[in-house]
């Protein structure tokens, strides 16, 4: 290691006792980010043995450069699984081989192409009618419970619900419940992405396998002849043969996955930031243009996909730090987004800043989240559709709410709200 440290010596900064899964660091990553970015940019975990980078320039360098670093570790499981769960995933069949965000072979250009062909700016734009259909649809019980004097989650009750609902419509998705894949979802990115006890494991794990069966026999069935599966049955691989049943199950596991949890957990943490400022939440109601610009500071800020994976192919250099050939890097997307060497007075948030959508929270180059337009597309519009159907609402605890204990997802577990009990005041300007 370059400068003769030990990875995991503290040097006074105190990461020796860093733990990414543990309480401090899950409530509150900011301090630990900052921390990292200033004193040690390239820096050893111990505990998951991942080099975790920092600055914006270093992950966006590492992100361009896909010959050094390779995606081969983003879906493996972060927190080693025990055999009893290893053996109900094998019970299932369960494999992912490279498709989409694992994939930097050859094959990736055409899955990528396939699946960005359901997420076109014109496909997006025709959305957003069905987004506010099922915006509405949700909302209505949230309208009823808080005029009755409830509190409302709309984490819950609305914000993942709505994606699901969005996305089974637009991949033409059929035969599941929208409770059932989400249910799915979130097994997954426990199993793979949290520090679930053994005993929880199994439990995980057979609700993997259940997915994962469920994929395989959608992609095998004949009638799916549009949407995703259509899609991926019809697709060629660079030589000419078609795409392997195991393929095309992995690329489906992950598109289902982001295409409905991530954006789930966006807009909830959207709609919190936004609910605990007066100011911002009636704005959102009539300024079309200030939803675009809050929900892209948000995603700087406090994106839904806080970390990803690379695999360094040779021995390389960043900010002075020597990582060698095979070691595990763990980008810092969060991180990035608060860089003071891009983003000046990066903790505060202010819509229509100048360089916004420099963020990295969607990745960049050939990696970057396909799905990125209709995911603010999505937000975006729940935002301002919660804010009209729910113009007289406030935040119900004023606690920070729980976070997932997960490596790479962060967003609030609850966005409980009630009837304001405050008078109405006119809007706030927001630079």
């Amino acid at each position: 290691m370059a400068g003769g440290s030990a990875p995991n010596v503290d040097n006074g900064n105190g990461l020796a006792s860093l733990d990414l899964f543990g309480e401090p660091f899950v409530a509150d990553p900011f301090p630990t980010l900052e921390v990292l970015r200033d004193s040690a940019p390239v820096h050893h975990d111990p505990g998951t043995g991942l080099w975790l980078v920092s600055r914006y320039d270093d992950v966006r360098r590492v992100l361009l450069d896909p010959e050094s670093y390779l995606p081969d570790n983003t879906q493996k499981a972060i927190t080693c699984l025990s055999v009893p769960a290893l053996r109900a995933l094998a019970k299932a069949g369960f494999a992912l081989p490279p498709a989409l965000a694992n994939n930097g072979g050859p094959s990736h250009a055409g899955l990528r192409r396939l699946v960005t062909r359901f997420f076109t700016t014109h496909k997006v734009a025709a959305t957003a009618p069905l987004i506010e259909q099922c915006a509405r649809e949700l909302l209505a019980e949230a309208q009823a419970d808080i005029a009755a004097g409830s509190v409302y989650d709309l984490s819950a009750g609305y914000a993942r619900r709505l994606p699901c609902r969005v996305m089974m419509r637009v991949l033409g998705i059929e035969g599941v419940s929208p409770q059932r894949l989400v249910a799915w979802s979130d097994a997954a990115l426990e199993l793979f992405y949290g520090r679930p006890r053994v005993e929880r494991q199994v439990h995980l794990a057979e609700q993997v396998g259940d997915f994962y069966r469920w994929l395989m026999t959608r992609f095998t069935d004949g009638r799916c002849v549009d949407g995703l599966f259509g899609a991926l049955r019809e697709h060629r691989q660079p030589n000419g043969a078609a795409l392997d049943r195991k393929t095309a199950v992995a690329v489906c596991f992950f598109v289902l996955i982001a295409g409905q949890s991530t954006t789930a957990q966006l807009i909830s943490t959207v709609l919190r930031r936004a609910a605990a400022d007066p100011g911002v939440w009636s704005r959102l109601a009539t300024d079309d243009g200030f939803g675009e610009a809050w929900v892209e500071e948000v995603i700087r800020r406090e994106p839904p996909v806080t970390t990803w994976r690379r695999v360094a192919t040779r021995d390389v250099h960043l900010s002075g730090v020597r990582i060698p050939s095979g070691g595990e890097l763990l980008l810092m997307l969060m991180g990035t987004g608060s860089d003071s060497e891009v983003f000046p007075d990066a903790a505060r948030l202010c819509p229509h800043r100048p360089n916004s959508r420099r963020h990295l929270s969607f990745g960049v180059g050939r990696h970057r989240c396909p799905g990125a337009l209709m995911a603010l597309t999505e937000a975006v519009v729940a935002l301002r559709m919660a804010a009209s159907l729910l113009p007289d609402v406030e935040l119900a605890e004023a606690e920070p709410p729980p976070m997932p204990g997960l490596l790479s997802f962060r967003a609030p577990e609850r966005v409980t709200v009630r009837r304001t009990a405050r008078p109405a005041r006119p809007p706030e300007r927001h630079a």
